[in-house]
């Protein structure tokens, strides 16, 4: 373990030492219940209590550099890490920036890129929660970039889920065109996410020529992202001819900047986003047209970087099990996203994972009752 600087008022430190403890507890008495996707009820206070944020987070830790690393605000060894910044899932945006500052060797040498709606653009006050970004971590120097929603309203399709649906949820189509010339690649991660390894480890992958890397599940049914209308559809069934098209999930995502320019995907993905318009021909929000340009053609990491799902389904939300191997990334990728399920008291074994990262005061508060 590379030794690092930590700077932390003891305050700070006890009720997420606390919070810890009690989730390794929680997750010891569940194990059996976990199994038949049971959810173990916890007392905890609902969001609503809360003031505003800023206030509602507490200031995270300052994580240094280790001495093995570039000296901070070099370009040499930076990450760039790309999120959006939505008011609706800052908690996650706060749980997941945390998480990956605390479990990589180089803290400082890590940059944050946050795309959040224009101004007004949805007609809520947007710099509440960079207000909050940056009263949570005062020591970082994010990157933020307004993302016009008109840019991608009249190209959106209604999906299963009314949050697929929102502007900010297709921003990642538009990464290349937003981020400076001097970003050539990105990790891209969604805000349901909790990263449990060094996000170096993945930002460091051979993308062997590829403009997109991913975890790839060749074992999902593949058919089932698409409607009967794309398959009886000769022409579009045509799409995948020459290759092998695997499922991939597209929350945590390891983009070439520069060659996705040069391949002018974004185009490609709004060519697709057009015939559903027209035909119908998938459901699931973002995800398909992405699969129908790169499907069968990224480059696959290893699935640890991935541990999608546990949100639960699309449509109930249902608990599920962590599948079985190492795991350097969780995901609440699905209808179910942690912090609204501990606060309902009804959350699912997997969620106690998620709660040692969870910045929000209230939820500390309740947890010292």
């Amino acid at each position: 373990m590379v030794a690092r600087t930590r700077t932390m008022a003891s305050s700070t430190l006890a009720p997420i030492l606390r919070l810890a403890a009690a989730a390794l507890l929680l997750l010891v008495a569940g194990h059996a219940h976990a199994a038949l996707g049971i959810r173990v009820d916890v007392i905890r206070l609902p969001s609503a209590s809360s003031p505003p944020f800023p206030a509602a987070f507490r200031e995270a830790p300052a994580f240094r550099n280790g001495d093995e690393c570039p000296p901070a605000g070099s370009p040499d060894g930076r990450v760039d890490v790309a999120m959006t910044l939505d008011a609706n899932y800052l908690r996650g945006t706060m749980a997941a920036v945390f998480s990956i500052l605390q479990h990589t060797s180089c803290p400082e040498s890590v940059a944050f890129h946050f795309l959040a709606l224009r101004r007004g653009g949805d007609g809520a006050n947007n710099d509440d929660p960079l207000a909050a970004i940056r009263a949570t971590f005062p020591y970082l120097d994010p990157s933020v970039y307004r993302f016009d929603p008109s840019r991608v309203r009249g190209r959106i399709s209604r999906s299963v889920r009314h949050a697929l649906d929102q502007p900010l949820n297709y921003a990642r189509i538009y990464l290349a065109d937003t981020l400076p010339a001097d970003v050539r690649r990105v990790i891209y991660l969604d805000s349901d996410v909790v990263v449990v390894d060094d996000v170096r480890k993945l930002w460091s992958v051979d993308l062997e020529g590829h403009v997109v890397a991913a975890p790839e599940y060749c074992h999902a049914n593949f058919t089932k992202y698409f409607t009967d209308a794309f398959w009886s559809d000769a022409e579009l069934r045509d799409t995948f001819r020459g290759r092998r098209p695997c499922y991939f999930n597209t929350g945590v995502m390891v983009m070439d900047v520069a060659k996705w320019r040069l391949g002018g995907y974004t185009r490609r993905v709004e060519e697709w986003m057009a015939v559903q318009k027209q035909k119908r021909i998938y459901h699931l929000g973002s995800l398909p047209p992405f699969l129908l340009v790169l499907a069968g053609d990224i480059k696959a990491v290893d699935h640890r970087w991935n541990q999608h799902g546990l949100g639960g389904d699309n449509m109930e939300g249902k608990c599920r099990s962590l599948h079985p191997g190492p795991i350097s990334l969780l995901h609440w990728s699905g209808k179910g996203k942690p912090w609204l399920r501990l606060d309902s008291r009804k959350p699912c074994t997997v969620d106690y994972l998620w709660a040692p990262y969870d910045l929000y005061k209230a939820a500390a508060t309740a947890l010292e009752e």
